[in-house]
């Protein structure tokens, strides 16, 4: 970046690029490679943890991040908040992953906080709180294999490839995801519908939220319903959130809603 002073003074500043991690699943898996299972016989059966081990074992992950990317700063943390707004859309909203977090999990997130900064934001996940910082500060990198972040614009690393996404692709991808649905997060789409099939739609009829309502009609389902399945899709940006109030805005397009004539996904920039 330059920086013009009245002569004969120019200043040069260097932006170094943040990381942007999604360190849930970081801190989840180092926690539950870090817990020993010990049978006592008979019905007794514990779960031991040594916290060291664990938090190593998450530096480690993310200096293997930022190793893999030569050119970057510092490294923001982001968690998930323990409230989800979404369950207010839908109550079985991840449902099926109320399982008990590893041995150590909210100690190692705790000491982290002393080492990095660390970026949780109230009743959000941790893609939506990345989502908004990225938007809201753009030219850092997201590093997350979690395929919800191609809806956010900008420099995402999957932690295996660096990929470039669109102002165009983004949006693209969250009408795709709505079509679709995600099994993992508990909301099913259209049935017959993958990704594929959304994609093939999308290129034939538009990218659209006519598109969407159409499709679902279709299928013996209802606009209402397509709207549902669009806010638990969306990754929020720094337009989708109430600054003042600290609460996400409801994504609601307008009835003409529209993207672009239909470039695919596939068309994304590898950089």
């Amino acid at each position: 970046m330059l920086l013009t002073l009245p002569p004969p003074y120019t200043i040069y500043i260097n932006y170094v690029m943040k990381l942007l991690i999604d360190a849930d699943f970081i801190v989840y898996k180092s926690c539950a490679a870090a817990e020993t299972e010990i049978d006592f016989g008979d019905d007794v059966i514990i779960v031991t943890s040594k916290f060291t081990e664990a938090y190593n074992k998450v530096t480690r992950e993310l200096n293997k991040i930022h190793d893999a990317i030569w050119d970057s700063g510092e490294m923001i943390l982001f968690f998930s908040d323990s409230t989800n707004f979404r369950k207010k859309i839908q109550a079985d909203y991840k449902g099926h992953r109320n399982r008990k977090k590893p041995c150590g999990y909210k100690r190692v997130i705790n000491a982290l906080k002393d080492d990095y900064r660390v970026i949780i934001m109230p009743s959000l996940e941790a893609d939506d709180a990345m989502g908004i910082y990225a938007t809201k500060n753009p030219g850092n990198m997201i590093c997350s294999p979690d395929k919800d972040m191609r809806q956010i614009p900008g420099k995402l690393y999957d932690m295996e490839t660096i990929t470039l996404i669109s102002e165009t692709t983004g949006p693209q991808w969250h009408l795709i995801q709505t079509l679709a649905g995600d099994q993992t997060d508990g909301y099913s789409g259209v049935n017959g519908i993958g990704i594929k099939r959304a994609e093939a739609l999308f290129k034939e009829k538009g990218y659209s939220w006519k598109t969407v309502k159409d499709t679902f009609i279709e299928k013996d389902s209802d606009e209402e319903t397509a709207l549902i399945n669009a806010r638990l899709a969306k990754i929020l940006t720094k337009d989708d959130y109430d600054f003042k109030n600290n609460k996400p805005i409801p994504w609601t397009p307008a009835a003409d809603y529209k993207i672009d004539d239909g470039t695919r996904l596939q068309d994304e920039a590898n950089i």
